[in-house]
């Protein structure tokens, strides 16, 4: 379909996301790199393989329940390193700054960027800062990169995924999602909710070290654990088919998104990956998981079967399927 004008949507992570990106981004940068559609690019320089990432975040509110935009930046790049199999190693920072935002605010929110990097074993080591008139930004955008090496001795991706392999996830989801929806203060109730917003290189190091047959990693961001697995099932042209009653969500956020007509799957993560493995790996790799911090609720989800076409399939707690597909709205707008 064809738009005169770019929508929220197009934001969202889903399936306008989807063709803004195949419709018009890929087709005019095409390269081998940008067509495999991972959270980062990996290349190499001499015998030495790297991944370089990039992403700007809008959240809105500035600060939330388990967080801020500063230590979110942070975390969001150094998980989409991680996710290609990466050691992140050093990030960059750009600040659009609308004209008489707070100083005192701004302070706060690049201290939260310091510890989060520091905590993550990276370091910010370039940036940039612009300031424009009031009224033509929302307060502070940022925009982190970020370049890392890539030890591991194979590169997950979707491509690597085959059928046989189980779907693990670190943790319950949805936190993000929720916990911005609270900290907006439109809903006439409190919750304990917190957001995930984790850096998971830690969690991921230990598994790559511990098991060389993970398959494939993916950070559940925008779009939520539905959204990207329905991507993801389209991509590698197979059957991805969840069990609903082993997906992991903490009551308060059942208890939103039933009161506001929500689907926990679409909400959003800042903490929270999907592995794909071997299912005889998986055991291994649930142990490893369950002793870090970032794993310990992790659970064994789903599996990979062959079919016609790539689609992502729940079976649900009361016995019967549905197919789960990218969603077509904005559910939660300014989420990362």
């Amino acid at each position: 379909m064809q738009y005169d004008h770019i929508l929220l949507e197009h934001g969202s992570g889903g399936l306008l996301s989807h063709e803004l990106v195949r419709n018009l981004f890929l087709p005019l940068f095409r390269n081998e790199h940008l067509s495999r559609m991972e959270d980062a690019a990996t290349f190499s320089v001499g015998s030495q393989r790297f991944c370089l990432t990039t992403d700007s975040y809008v959240v809105h509110p500035l600060f939330f329940p388990g967080g801020d935009i500063g230590s979110l930046a942070v975390h969001g790049t150094v998980n989409d390193i991680a996710m290609s199999g990466g050691r992140p190693l050093f990030l960059s920072a750009g600040f659009i700054i609308e004209e008489g935002f707070p100083y005192g605010e701004l302070q706060t929110i690049c201290r939260s960027m310091a510890t989060a990097a520091e905590r993550a074993g990276v370091e910010i080591v370039t940036g940039d800062t612009k300031v424009v008139p009031k009224g033509t930004a929302d307060g502070l955008f940022i925009n982190t990169s970020g370049i890392g090496i890539i030890e591991y001795a194979a590169t997950p991706g979707v491509a690597c995924i085959r059928p046989g392999d189980v779907i693990i996830v670190n943790g319950p989801v949805g936190d993000h999602g929720a916990a911005i929806l609270q900290a907006r203060q439109s809903l006439g109730f409190k919750s304990a909710v917190i957001s995930d917003s984790a850096p998971l290189n830690g969690l991921v190091a230990g598994i790559l070290e511990a098991n060389p047959h993970v398959h494939c990693l993916r950070d559940a961001t925008r779009g939520g654990l539905g959204g990207i697995l329905a991507e993801m099932a389209e991509q590698s042209g197979l059957v991805f088919i969840l069990d609903e009653a082993q997906i992991p969500i903490h009551e308060d956020v059942r208890a939103i998104c039933e009161i506001l007509g929500l689907d926990p799957l679409y909400l959003a993560n800042e903490g929270k990956m999907v592995l794909f493995c071997p299912e005889t790996e998986a055991k291994n790799i649930l142990a490893v998981m369950k002793n870090h911090p970032y794993g310990r609720e992790g659970a064994l989800i789903g599996q990979v079967k062959e079919g016609k076409r790539g689609r992502l399939i729940l079976q649900t707690a009361i016995g019967g399927s549905r197919e789960i597909d990218l969603p077509t709205g904005e559910l939660v707008p300014r989420i990362c």
